[in-house]
């Protein structure tokens, strides 16, 4: 089994900075890793994914502010996110897929995938 842990949210002013942190149990060799967000009164959504070859992918709405990334063990996922807004106030949570079947479709900001942490709270003030 598969646990996956965030860290490093908090409270920031608008166009500051955070990094989050994704620990997995796990070393994690072949699939998929993606950042999803959940503000309040809307859906989950994926933001950015990475794939074992380093791939990565963006939503628009975060694209040249956050960066994801990965150590090469591939127990940790990061999130750099900058100049932060309050539309990006959220509860952000890591997930993984491992296999085939996620490495193709991790281009395509997956969200089925298989495991998810418990989500950290990120909050951007004005």
């Amino acid at each position: 089994q598969v646990h996956l842990a965030e860290s490093g949210g908090g409270s920031v002013q608008s166009g500051g900075s955070l990094r989050l942190t994704c620990a997995a149990n796990k070393y994690l060799a072949y699939g998929c890793m993606a950042w999803f967000r959940q503000a309040p009164g809307k859906e989950r959504e994926p933001i950015a994914s990475i794939d074992s070859d380093g791939g990565t992918t963006y939503a628009p709405s975060v694209k040249d502010r956050f960066t994801i990334s990965q150590d090469n063990a591939k127990t940790s996922l990061w999130l750099q996110m900058n100049d932060l807004k309050p539309g990006d106030t959220a509860m952000y949570s890591c997930a993984a897929g491992f296999g085939m079947y996620f490495v193709r479709r991790c281009n395509t900001l997956p969200t089925d995938l298989s495991y998810w942490g418990q989500g950290t709270q990120v909050t951007v003030s004005s």
